[in-house]
């Protein structure tokens, strides 16, 4: 339930008597690495929430809200940790929007969030296992757990009619968690699996990985990789030696850069990554294409969200402290109250102030369940003509 009571707006009123502030918001994605096509998107949804509270003067007295961006890699556990140590300990950031992958996210809420007290809101670490670290009550990700999307994954594939899949997956805490959650779900629908094998990213040639996958068989090639790395190179082997040409995309294959690297030769493939339908969906591609992105690109909805649950956690807490706002983040995401939408950040503040109860619905749909993840729903996508469309959403 929950507990935004008038304390809680009376704390914030002498907060902001206090005077305003310069609040900080740690963006720590991958601007480089894998998924560094689809990075500048999420970096910029969340800019788009910070944007829009500063611009409402209503935030803890008027305070601004600073985006200080970090580069996560998505691979490099040191380099991420690294970057995001510098944004705590120099850049002083009062919360930290990210980490994208999953290994790297749990790398800096274990050795940076954690003994700092920070709070992290990840967008897009999908990892079944950040379902149950230990996180004191500081971590929460607007993406699903690959838990669920291994449920997705079987439901399209079933309706399309496959009885036997190979799956080949980056090899880290992503890919593995992805892969394993793919087969339990197909095998247990009655589904083959030939082939459950990994592949390193950062290779020039995947024959040898594409020669073992042809040799096991399947109906449809699940590729559990990144876009811009492996993954691509396992497609293209597949294609140039006639190995598989019908292929599944999960969350971290789907990006322009299929559509660029492949175009036509994917008529036919399909997949999915986390989307609705919903009307805050729709006002988050108006405001994003007005600033000048894509707001369907994957997990840019999900940074927009995870930065506005940080803002709106810190006017219910009446402060811009970690360890005081945790605590409000999901009361804020989930039911009772007035729902809010995207553009509608200032009419959230003024009902905390006001003590009113709100349900931040946003730009996906926000529902926090368990620890403090997404519930998860689905936008399925399929290639036609050349390029990757919506086709439904789950």
């Amino acid at each position: 339930m929950k507990r935004l009571m008038t304390a809680t707006a009376a704390m914030a009123l002498l907060t902001g008597m206090a005077g305003a502030e310069e609040i900080k918001i740690g963006v720590i994605l991958g601007f480089t690495g894998p998924l560094e096509s689809i990075t500048p998107a999420m970096g910029a949804g969340a800019e788009l929430a910070m944007k829009e509270v500063t611009e409402s003067g209503k935030l803890l007295g008027g305070s601004t809200v600073t985006s200080v961006r970090g580069d996560s890699t998505c691979v490099d556990a040191a380099a991420a940790t690294a970057a995001a140590e510098r944004l705590v300990t120099n850049d002083k950031v009062n919360a930290i929007m990210g980490a994208d992958c999953s290994g790297v996210t749990g790398a800096i809420l274990a050795n940076v969030a954690m003994p700092n007290g920070i709070v992290m809101i990840s967008p897009s670490a999908t990892s079944p296992g950040l379902s149950t670290v230990e996180d004191n009550g500081l971590f929460f990700r607007t993406a699903p757990s690959d838990a669920r999307q291994g449920e997705i994954v079987r439901d399209i594939l079933k309706d399309k009619g496959v009885s036997s899949i190979a799956i080949s997956y980056t090899n880290n805490d992503y890919g593995k968690g992805l892969a394993e959650a793919i087969q339990r779900n197909w095998e247990a629908s009655g589904g083959t699996v030939t082939i459950n094998s990994a592949h390193e990213d950062g290779k020039a040639d995947y024959s040898a990985e594409v020669g073992a996958l042809a040799s096991a068989g399947g109906d449809t090639l699940v590729v559990a990789g990144y876009v811009d790395q492996g993954g691509s190179g396992i497609i293209r082997a597949a294609l140039d030696t006639g190995a598989f040409d019908t292929f599944y995309f999960p969350d971290g294959m789907v990006g322009a850069k299929l559509n660029e690297n492949f175009g036509a030769e994917l008529n036919g493939s399909y997949g999915a990554y986390p989307g609705t339908d919903s009307p805050g969906a729709a006002k988050f591609q108006e405001m994003a294409t007005a600033a000048g992105f894509d707001g369907t690109s994957a997990f840019a909805p999900e940074s927009y969200d995870a930065a506005a649950l940080i803002m709106l956690a810190m006017a219910a807490a009446g402060s811009s402290k970690s360890t005081d706002f945790a605590g409000k983040v999901m009361d804020l995401a989930n039911a009772p109250g007035e729902q809010i939408f995207p553009g509608e950040l200032a009419k959230a503040l003024d009902l905390i102030a006001a003590g009113t109860d709100i349900d931040y619905v946003g730009a996906t749909a926000v529902e926090l369940v368990g620890a403090g993840e997404s519930a998860g729903a689905y936008r399925e996508i399929e290639f036609k003509d050349g390029k990757y469309e919506t086709v439904n959403f789950r």
